[in-house]
């Protein structure tokens, strides 16, 4: 079965999804004028730059506030995978695989600002005034109606569906977690009678019910919780991350040559690590990449259509921060912290190896400091994947029936289950380390036809751009006659 997995993961994320990933991003790049590099101070100005700013805090009963849509996001990209998903990058293809995950990242920052001002534009409105959005109503409006596609852009959204479900039945957030809280604070199994309870069970069960409370209050309620936790695990990471880098600050150099150096030559065996292939720390660095900072994955622009938004673009410049972010400062923290530890080579992965390399640099408190963030972490992953099954089940409950409504409750009943039950299994079989072989597996699916379909739409994008641009930019004329989101179009039909 093992290396089945192997196979079907070399095939999804071999030359056909790398291709296009690379092409769609250059396209994006070269098209809009080298826009997410050009104007970056625009960005992080028109984003972070604005936090502080009521208006862009203001949200009502229907709506999220464009902070609270960002919040959620980086909630779901921002976790476990940016973490135990980078260590397991560097241990299984070396330094180098750093290196392609941000010239990933690079193409990706253009790329979630496309999905996100797609997802904004095609949105809808519900019957109870919520706006709902993301790749299946951009398939439905843009492929199905403007595209003249006619039922035919079911196909890839169901394509597109099953990939993303996929992840809800196969995850390793809570897993993930459990290792690295139930290692942190020593842990081991306790014995009632003559049943055996792990301690990452043990911690999976609590982490389960937190995500049950978390979620309790629907998407509004996640996005209310995580403008309150997300700053603050961000925070705590990067502050510990930078502590890290300042005590190696002479290693710095010589871990930038080696991320260079390694992911143009490959990376010898040495100690545990087993050496990787130039093929192997490509495929390894663009699926953590895309994995990590989601771009290109679909799911962002699933909550930031909820968004209180002037303009799908000004939305789509949020969609770019949150790769830069997760990316350029999250991963890379990880990627310098476990480098730096040495720890890559020693044959350990995932949340293990994370937290050796953080109790190297900080002994106990370190690893205890990384448990609660961890566990935060999980926690927002798992309520940020939880709006984005949301936001593709009340789509196919638009047009409400006996079916859809028996399968929105019993998905809100099991809705933090399947980790659980992930996690028991994997402990119980001893065997955690295909799991991150699975998850970049139902990563690769939906990618692949999102990425697609926003090359199909791509022209719709570029209209909207040189809107922007001209409305607030003050590059070029402003047409008076431009629709903003396709809702309008269709009202005055």
């Amino acid at each position: 079965m093992i290396a089945f997995l192997d196979w079907l993961n070399g095939v999804l994320w071999g030359v056909p999804l790398i291709a296009l990933m690379i092409i769609a991003g250059l396209y994006f790049t070269v098209r809009s004028g080298f826009f997410q590099f050009r104007h970056f101070g625009w960005i992080v100005s028109h984003t972070a730059g604005r936090l502080m700013k009521k208006d862009e805090n203001v949200s009502d009963k229907n709506t999220i506030s464009p902070f609270e849509a960002i919040c959620t996001a980086i909630g779901g990209t921002v976790g476990f995978g940016n973490i135990a998903g980078v260590a397991t990058a560097v241990a299984s293809g070396g330094p180098g695989a750093v290196l392609w995950m941000w010239l990933t990242a690079s193409l990706g920052l253009i790329l979630k600002q496309v999905e996100v001002t797609l997802g904004c534009y095609y949105r809808s409105t519900t019957a109870s005034g919520s706006k709902v959005g993301g790749p299946t109503y951009y398939m439905q409006k843009g492929l199905g109606e403007e595209k003249h596609w006619g039922k035919f852009w079911k196909i890839p959204a169901v394509i597109f569906g099953i990939g993303i479900f996929s992840t809800f039945f196969i995850t390793s957030s809570n897993l993930t977690a459990s290792e690295v809280v139930a290692g942190a604070f020593r842990l081991g199994d306790i014995n009632i009678g003559n049943f055996v309870i792990e301690g990452e069970i043990i911690i999976g069960i609590v982490l389960c019910i937190i995500t049950y409370i978390i979620t309790s209050g629907g998407v509004k309620g996640v996005a209310s919780v995580f403008s309150k936790l997300v700053p603050f695990m961000s925070i705590a990471y990067i502050i510990m991350g930078l502590l890290i880098v300042i005590a190696n600050i002479e290693n710095v150099p010589s871990a930038v040559a080696m991320i260079f150096h390694d992911a143009f030559t490959g990376t010898a065996a040495v100690g545990g690590f087993a050496g990787a292939a130039v093929s192997q720390i490509v495929q390894t660095g663009m699926a953590r990449s895309v994995y990590s900072n989601e771009a290109g994955w679909g799911t962002s622009p699933m909550i930031h259509a909820s968004s209180n938004t002037r303009h799908p673009v000004e939305q789509g410049l949020w969609g770019t921060f949150e790769v830069f972010f997760d990316t350029f400062v999250v991963c890379s923290i990880t990627a310098f912290s476990v480098i730096f530890s040495g720890m890559w080579t020693s044959g350990a992965t995932g949340g293990e190896l994370a937290l050796s390399a953080f109790d190297q640099s900080f002994g106990f408190i370190g690893s205890v400091m990384l448990a609660i963030i961890m566990v935060i972490f999980t926690v927002t992953t798992s309520g940020g994947w939880f709006t984005y099954y949301m936001a593709i089940l009340e789509h196919m409950n638009m047009k409400e029936n006996k079916f859809t409504t028996i399968l929105m409750k019993l998905f809100y009943a099991v809705r933090a289950l399947p980790g659980l039950l992930w996690t028991i299994y994997l402990v119980k079989i001893s065997n955690t380390g295909f799991i991150w072989t699975v998850v970049d597996i139902t990563s690769a699916i939906p990618t692949f036809v999102n990425v697609f379909v926003i090359l199909m739409l791509s022209g719709k994008y570029f209209q909207l751009l040189k809107d922007y641009k001209a409305r607030y930019m003050g590059i070029g004329k402003v047409d008076e006659n431009m629709v903003l989101f396709y809702e309008d179009k269709e009202k005055t039909k």
